[in-house]
């Protein structure tokens, strides 16, 4: 138990502190402003080139999801998430140690050439998050914590975010094995991070991307805007790409009917959702019935 509690300690006090860093020293491996930065290009897009020319700069929930951005990436991690992965990790290595397994690394790809190395962990860690996005719609329990995501009313790139933090455990959760098992570093896992934050702020900005013929491999505006449509040809919705669109082509779920730029946004039933921050934050742990 003292160890347990020294890992939350040490985790509230380490992670203050690389906080803290991460504002005050700007650097090339900073994600807190490689964040700031990737914002502020995208929404200048939107502002020089808007897809939806009517829709205001500062759009619908435009502050709620700038607030949503630095909370799933930062705060949650302060206020729990951190220390609690952090048990959770150690009770997990403990437990495979009872049965003599010190080390899940199944395939170390840390000698593979750099290219190959981050080429590979993308793939894999976009493919894992592309089933359980289709997870998250397609289980009922699990559709309650997203729907704070398609309650964006307004698409732009900071709607990317605006999810609930129950999905980072989710996420974080799925893909914890399967990566281990495969020996990525730290360093590696930036990078990507970085890609895929990128690739998803465009996906979510008012612009009119889609990138010609490799819009079968990469997923974009104009086909993401579907995917949040009011209006879908099935209960569970379609367009389940984060940053790679070949996994909806090869699995039949690609739905880009005709442009979408002004297609209603939202869910059946949206009108009755929490508008406000902590009713989404507490939503559906707390639900008016």
């Amino acid at each position: 138990m003292e160890e347990y509690w020294k890992i939350v300690v040490d985790s509230y006090t380490g992670y203050w502190n690389y906080f803290v860093s991460e504002i005050a020293y700007p650097g090339w491996h900073n994600y807190f402003w490689w964040l700031v930065g990737m914002s502020l290009f995208v929404w200048s897009l939107e502002i020089i080139v808007p897809w939806r020319k009517g829709q205001s700069i500062l759009r619908k929930d435009f502050w709620l999801d700038g607030f949503y951005m630095f909370f799933n990436f930062f705060l949650f991690s302060l206020i729990a998430y951190n220390a609690i992965s952090n048990i959770a990790v150690n009770a997990f290595n403990d437990f495979l140690a009872l049965f003599g397994i010190n080390n899940l690394v199944a395939i170390n790809i840390q000698s593979w050439p750099a290219w190959a190395k981050l080429l590979t962990m993308f793939i894999m860690a976009d493919f894992i998050q592309w089933n359980t996005h289709r997870l998250l719609h397609r289980v009922p329990w699990l559709w309650e914590f997203h729907k704070v995501h398609h309650s964006v009313e307004e698409m732009g790139f900071a709607a990317h975010l605006r999810f609930h933090w129950m999905e980072t455990v989710i996420y974080k959760s799925i893909q914890y094995i399967p990566l281990a098992m495969i020996g990525f570093g730290l360093q590696d896992f930036f990078v990507i991070h970085i890609i895929s934050v990128a690739i998803g702020h465009l996906n979510h900005a008012n612009l009119n991307i889609s990138y010609g013929p490799l819009k079968y491999l990469l997923n974009n505006p104009a086909m993401h805007i579907w995917h949040h449509a009011k209006t879908l040809p099935n209960q569970y919705g379609v367009n389940y790409g984060i940053s790679l669109s070949v996994w909806d082509y090869l699995f039949g779920t690609a739905y880009i009917p005709k442009d979408g730029r002004d297609v209603p946004l939202g869910f059946e039933g949206d009108e009755h959702f929490p508008k406000t921050l902590g009713g989404q934050l507490l939503y559906p742990i707390i639900k008016k019935k």
